[in-house]
């Protein structure tokens, strides 16, 4: 089993949940990070730490979220791995309670 960084992210890009992971398994892309599910040792740290809880077991994905599952697997082979925190988006309280981001997603 996995954890899965869901839509919620999008545009928000808070960091916290990368500076408790002790596998490095978070991914850094334009607008988003990503959980590699080849890493992710199921250890539950980063899901509280997500402000926008944008963290989701695979086992508690929605429906809607499922998509998320593989594109998280497809995006961390493409993007660079994150390993510690950084400053949020400007305009990331903005986009805090956006949902349907999923259009906004920059691969």
């Amino acid at each position: 089993m996995t954890f899965v960084v869901t839509e919620s992210c999008i545009k928000c890009k808070y960091t916290e949940c990368v500076e408790v992971c002790p596998v490095d398994c978070f991914h850094e892309g334009p607008n988003m990070l990503v959980i590699d599910p080849e890493d992710c040792i199921d250890c539950a740290m980063c899901e509280p730490e997500c402000p926008v809880n944008a963290i989701v077991s695979e086992d508690d994905l929605t429906e809607t979220q499922l998509e998320f599952l593989s594109l998280n697997e497809q995006l961390a082979s493409k993007w660079p791995v994150i390993t510690s925190m950084i400053s949020a988006p400007e305009d990331a309280e903005k986009w805090k309670s956006v949902v349907n981001k999923r259009d906004y997603l920059e691969e």
